[in-house]
């Protein structure tokens, strides 16, 4: 095997490898669009490209422009992102899209520098939008762009430690070259999500095979080294689900800052793995006055003690478990439906809410039984 390529040898292989094997017809390339780049930079951070398709086709449509989005209200743009996770990111792009139209009059900028001074864009997503964009000579390094470089320059160790992203920020700066960037930089992602996969890469399909130092060294398997695990902290929570008669839910605006800032859930409390009645009996009486459940017509459903039966019985109802990359949440669930129409109920779609509602509100029909007594048991929903 040939020793590993570096800087216009290395960019010269991709580039070949890119014209003809590259992916040519995803609907940000070739655009020299600095805000459809971005825009579906933004959404390929921790997603893959079949999800990002849809959401990105959806929002082209809503926002033709920068400035359109950046003049939508921000429970429209949520809702229109509900569904594709890590929603710090609609956050950052709605601001984001505020200020390239207030400090750069609707056009994104040209430099690296420039453009990671907006909101949610860092140095990789910068150097792609000026790259794939402007034509401008700058670097990469996204989650493809490490695992290519860890594999064919045999770098051990976790790539988000600081002298290992080091050396490989140093490796993608010299390998970047003066032409064609944004070609390269396309054949960086595409090489990383065609053939260079997390598993089962194709290296009998990647142009670099003949001078992998890690294919060389039998390392393939097991580069790159992988996150040092940590126990994920686990949270659990007692959340209210409430259906009127048109079946509609009781949901109400995350206004602090969490992962679900700026979306619509269901009342949830947290509480302890085996939570004393006392403390949910106090829950129950809150969440009837802060909501006005009791009603004030005799026709109304026996709320308390409908609630107050399921508590009773609770330990006897599995948790639902909602996993995320940085905590693993536990849910137990007490269920009410009632009668008429409610104000601040609605439906999935009117709101824009988490997967977790859309799950909760589909079993409604199961955990419809509260007004009667307990919750049946149910296995673990996945969020």
């Amino acid at each position: 095997m040939r020793p590993a390529l570096k800087g216009e040898q290395f960019a010269s292989a991709l580039v070949l490898w890119q014209k003809q094997h590259g992916r040519q017809h995803l609907p940000w390339q070739h655009t020299g669009d600095a805000y459809k780049v971005w825009l579906s930079e933004v959404m390929l951070q921790q997603t893959q490209v079949a999800t990002v398709l849809a959401y990105y086709a959806k929002f082209l449509q809503a926002y033709p422009a920068v400035a359109d989005l950046a003049a939508a209200p921000e429970q429209d743009v949520m809702q229109l992102w509900a569904g594709l996770g890590y929603y710090t990111r609609a956050r950052n792009l709605h601001a984001c899209a505020k200020q390239v139209v207030g400090r750069f009059g609707g056009n994104f900028p040209r430099t690296v520098a420039e453009l990671e001074s907006l909101p949610g864009i860092g140095q990789s997503t910068a150097g792609a939008i000026a790259s794939l964009a402007y034509g401008v000579q700058a670097p990469i390094l996204d989650g493809n762009v490490k695992r290519v470089f860890c594999r064919y320059y045999c770098i051990e160790g976790y790539a988000e430690q600081t002298p290992i992203k080091k050396k490989l920020w140093a490796i993608a700066a010299e390998n970047v070259p003066v032409a064609e960037p944004g070609v390269y930089n396309q054949a960086l992602m595409d090489l990383g999500a065609t053939c260079c996969l997390p598993r089962n890469p194709a290296c009998a399909a990647c142009p670099l095979m003949d001078s992998c130092a890690a294919l060389r060294k039998g390392m393939v398997g097991q580069l790159p080294t992988p996150k040092p695990k940590k126990p994920r902290p686990e949270l659990h929570f007692i959340s209210l689900i409430v259906q009127d008669e048109h079946g509609r839910v009781l949901l109400e605006l995350q206004t602090g800052k969490g992962i679900w800032q700026s979306l619509w859930t269901p009342p949830c409390a947290a509480c302890s793995v085996q939570p004393a009645k006392a403390e949910l009996f106090s829950l129950v009486d809150q969440w009837i006055e802060q909501y006005g459940l009791g009603g004030s017509d005799s026709d109304s459903q026996p709320v308390k003690p409908a609630l107050l039966g399921q508590i009773e019985t609770l330990n006897d109802q599995p948790w639902l478990v909602h996993e995320l990359t940085h905590r693993k949440m536990h849910f137990k669930v007490l269920v009410l439906k009632l009668p008429g129409a409610r104000v601040g109920f609605y439906g999935a779609d009117e709101k824009p809410v988490p997967k977790i509602v859309h799950k909760l509100m589909g079993r409604l029909d199961l955990l419809g039984q509260s007004t009667q007594g307990a919750v049946a048991k149910q296995d673990a929903l996945d969020f």
